[in-house]
């Protein structure tokens, strides 16, 4: 089967997107010139499917490097760069992937990369995983296994695993230490208000930002608004998360309450409805809505089309709502996510680490083949010390070790 991507003209410019990710991504690097040592996916096939952009492109890269038969495509249509697509294929990957497919081109897109048949499956939401589950069950004793992204797609891999559904082990990825600690935070944190500034280029300084969800994204989140000078509140569901809120400085309330003075909502739920309709028809003229979750159902976005008098486009990527009550909102990127649809997603640093776990997880899928022993598996303590430790020496710090005294005092009872 042939690429289907937008056009490789395009492919100069993904290149050199690539290229400067290569320089800024030490870790990848460096797994990259290993794999083409080692080889260690020679002969396996991968179906690959996270936002489609030159760090992920690099990944494709890294693990083409090792011997791996790539399929690639995006987890989300507006998140999708075309000159990185056109890039990949002209390293000779096959990619199905356009920026803004429709809904009926993404599922043609996520059901290419699986036709062939994958070994391994690299996915982030988890719309690959429910594909093959669903739609293509057939070829799933070809899977080893797979690596999943994100913490939505996590959400649907334990669902899956509680009712006896998932028929393949994958890791867990975004639950390494490496990966949300620092994607989650201090990427998300980042990328997000990226996206926000870029687009809206409007002062956060002196706003209302109000962030729905305390998860590790929503930390990154709040910690990048307080930073630009607004005042953040954070509605929650979670009791000891919000606790966590208010000793960090936030206000918390409940959306009902939130929803009538902020002039920045950020979703990072993992849910759907978070903002819903109550909430759009109590919100003041002029208030900016977005989401940083996989999803684009955290802001009710099929009621909000409903219940709007009058749509303008504003400027690219904002769309101006009129609502009954004679207020305009506004929503950037449709409602997706917002550090992607609407800028270039997480730092090259950030991804290098979480890359480096996704490589070296499906590594180790390939190496222990048939004795994990569980559908669910957390990448190995070892992988994300490994991580870390490199990284820490890209970095140019070193840290301290225990004496044998030392781990004596710690391992010993003394009875």
């Amino acid at each position: 089967m042939s690429s289907e991507i937008r056009d490789i003209s395009l492919a100069e410019s993904g290149l050199r997107k690539i290229e400067w990710v290569r320089r800024n991504c030490p870790l990848l690097t460096m797994l990259h010139e290993e794999f083409l040592k080692s080889r260690p996916f020679e002969g396996k096939k991968i179906a690959l499917s996270v936002h489609l952009e030159a760090k992920t492109a690099y990944l494709c890269l890294t693990l083409a490097a090792g011997g791996a038969e790539m399929y690639v495509t995006g987890s989300n249509p507006l998140s999708t760069q075309d000159d990185v697509a056109a890039a990949l294929v002209s390293q000779g990957l096959e990619v199905h992937a356009v920026h803004g497919a429709s809904p009926e081109e993404y599922n043609r897109h996520i059901r290419a990369v699986l036709i062939p048949g994958p070994n391994l499956i690299i996915d982030d939401g988890g719309d690959l995983v429910h594909m093959m589950h669903t739609e293509l069950r057939e070829l799933i004793p070809d899977v080893i296994g797979g690596c999943e992204e994100t913490t939505t797609g996590i959400i649907r891999l334990e669902a899956m695993n509680r009712e006896g559904k998932l028929l393949f082990p994958m890791v867990r990825v975004n639950n390494a230490q490496m990966k949300h600690f620092f994607d989650n935070r201090y990427g998300t944190g980042q990328s997000v208000w990226d996206g926000i500034n870029r687009t809206s280029n409007l002062v956060v300084a002196g706003k209302i930002v109000v962030v729905a969800g305390y998860g590790w994204c929503g930390k990154g989140v709040a910690m990048r608004a307080k930073g630009l000078g607004a005042r953040v509140i954070v509605t929650e569901i979670n009791p000891v998360k919000a606790i966590e809120a208010v000793m960090d400085g936030f206000d918390v309330m409940p959306m009902a309450e939130a929803a009538r003075v902020g002039d920045f909502f950020v979703t990072v739920t993992g849910c759907d409805k978070v903002i819903d309709e109550e909430d759009f028809l109590n919100m003041k003229d002029g208030a900016i809505l977005c989401n940083a979750g996989h999803f684009d159902c955290e802001v009710d976005m099929a009621r909000l089309r409903e219940i709007a008098l009058e749509t303008a486009p504003m400027r690219e990527n904002i769309l101006g709502y009129k609502l009954p009550t004679g207020v305009w909102i506004y929503v950037l990127g449709e409602g997706r996510l917002v550090n992607l649809a609407c800028g270039d997603g997480h730092p090259a640093e950030i991804m290098d680490m979480s890359f480096a776990i996704q490589a070296l997880s499906a590594r180790y899928l390939l190496e222990h083949q048939g004795s994990l022993g569980s559908m669910l598996i957390d990448v190995p303590e070892e992988v994300d010390q490994e991580v870390a430790r490199k990284k820490l020496s890209f970095l140019g710090k070193r840290i301290d070790t225990l004496t044998a005294e030392q781990e004596r005092y710690l391992n010993e009872s003394g009875l």
